[in-house]
């Protein structure tokens, strides 16, 4: 039971990131709409910052389909759990660092903050779940 815990931290952490495989395909403009909807005020019509919008998106996307991997077979891939983990928590504190020092809007930075920190401290509570299959 606890491993199909695990799981679901798992894949809700891997659905968070590779989410982000629509904005390798969407248009400039339909990005920026959606940037703007989380929060964004202003973002120029400029091609290195639509470039790295790709950039990003493809890296968020790569991270997710690693995490969704490892969730389908935890046990094969134990080492990974923990690592997974102390990522997820690490980047939470980044977050949480950043948007305070930036006085960001609640949305989306309490809600990115506590998305990293809860899938990742609850892999770590889990993570021996893993070796345990």
């Amino acid at each position: 039971m606890r491993v199909k815990l695990l799981q679901v931290f798992l894949f809700c952490a891997a659905f968070g990131w590779a989410i982000s495989i629509f904005g390798i395909f969407l248009p400039w403009q339909s990005a920026v709409f959606q940037l703007k909807g989380l929060g964004l005020t202003e973002l120029p019509q400029d091609p290195m910052l639509n470039y790295w919008l790709r950039m990003t998106a493809g890296a968020f996307t790569a991270i997710g389909i690693f995490i969704f991997i490892v969730g389908l077979n935890p046990k094969r891939f134990c080492p990974a759990v923990p690592l997974i983990s102390i990522f997820l928590i690490c980047e939470g504190l980044i977050l949480l660092v950043y948007g305070l020092k930036l006085k960001l809007e609640p949305v989306p930075f309490y809600v990115d903050t506590a998305f990293c920190l809860v899938t990742g401290l609850g892999i770590w509570f889990l993570r021996k779940e893993a070796k345990n299959e």
